[in-house]
């Protein structure tokens, strides 16, 4: 097949496949002339690209992909994929004592608000607790995965 239907059966473009196969990640294409012609697959692969890269993975984490179909590559890509279920789950510890400390906010000001308390700053204590920074987020902690072959580059 050539590349408008691929791009059909895989919901992409004829730039983002060429992108694929420049960086490597459909390994050799068979060409007739200069029309590259692909199989099922490339459109395994395609696939497999577009859904890696909706659960936030970046191109380059995935440079093995053309050897997929070995033990090797089977591995990297768990390897990969347990990385990020780690990562995954560092945000939601962080996500679940964010929204603790929310709830006891929200809780202390109804507490205030039923009671009438004036508002001044020692009058009560969830007014205090308005000024204290909120907890630090890493907006890169999804960008670096925990495996060893995916610190080689965080460019897409």
């Amino acid at each position: 097949m050539r590349i408008g239907e691929l791009t059909q059966r895989t919901g992409t473009t004829p730039k983002a496949i060429r992108l694929y196969e420049s960086r490597g990640l459909l390994g050799t294409v068979a060409r007739a002339g200069s029309y590259r012609h692909y199989g099922e697959a490339d459109v395994a692969r395609v696939l497999l690209i577009r859904r890696a890269q909706a659960l936030g993975f970046r191109l380059s984490e995935l440079d093995g992909l053309p050897h997929i179909d070995t033990a090797a590559g089977w591995d990297r890509m768990a390897q990969l994929v347990a990385g990020r279920r780690a990562a995954v789950a560092q945000e939601l510890a962080r996500l679940a004592a964010l929204d603790a400390q929310l709830a006891a906010l929200e809780a202390e000001l109804h507490t205030c608000d039923t009671l009438a308390v004036p508002v001044a700053p020692e009058a009560c204590a969830a007014l205090s607790t308005l000024a204290v920074a909120p907890p630090a987020h890493n907006p890169a902690q999804f960008g670096a995965a925990t495996t060893a072959g995916a610190a080689r580059s965080t460019a897409t």
